[in-house]
This record gives C-alpha cells, sequence and structure tokens, in this order.
C-alpha cells in the first residue's frame, strides 16, 4: 500500500521536492528557504517565517478533509477504503 501510494505522489508531483521522503534532503530544504529569504531582502522586501512542529500531525487534521483531499486526488477505492477503515 505505501509503495503504490508513494508512487502515485512521486508522478502526480503531490509533494514539494524537499524533505520527508526517502533520498530527499531536509538540508536542501532549509538552503532554498535561506536562498529565498536572501532574494526577498536583497530586493528589499519583507520576509516573515512562521514555523510550527505538530505533535502527532496526523491526529490534528480533520479525517473528513483529508479523505476529501485524497479523493481530489484519485486515491479511490481500495486505497480510499483502507483510510476509512483506519480513521
Amino acid at each position: 500500500m505505501t509503495n503504490r501510494l508513494t508512487k502515485f505522489i512521486t508522478a502526480n508531483s503531490l509533494l514539494n521536492e524537499f524533505g520527508f521522503r526517502k533520498h530527499h534532503s531536509t538540508t536542501l530544504a532549509l538552503i532554498d528557504v535561506i536562498d529565498n529569504i536572501y532574494s526577498h531582502l536583497d530586493n528589499r522586501e519583507y520576509v516573515l517565517g512562521i514555523y510550527l512542529d505538530l505533535q502527532k500531525a496526523f491526529d490534528t487534521v480533520d479525517h473528513s478533509i483529508l479523505l476529501w483531499q485524497l479523493n481530489h486526488y484519485c486515491i479511490k477505492g481500495v486505497v480510499h477504503s483502507w483510510f476509512i477503515t483506519v480513521i
């Protein structure tokens, strides 16, 4: 299940390019953020960062919204049913 879902998400570019996946460095994500910040500062623009660390993030998600999003991204059938039984 995990492999199929991961392949689907990757093939359809549903995640950003960094972090939280195998072979994707969170260090590169940080470098990208810093580069983006410096770019805006060079253009004399304001920069604001808000960073959150949600413990047990899955537990804080509204599951009806999660199921709607899965369906929206064409994750249906057995996979969608599996999420309903887990939730």
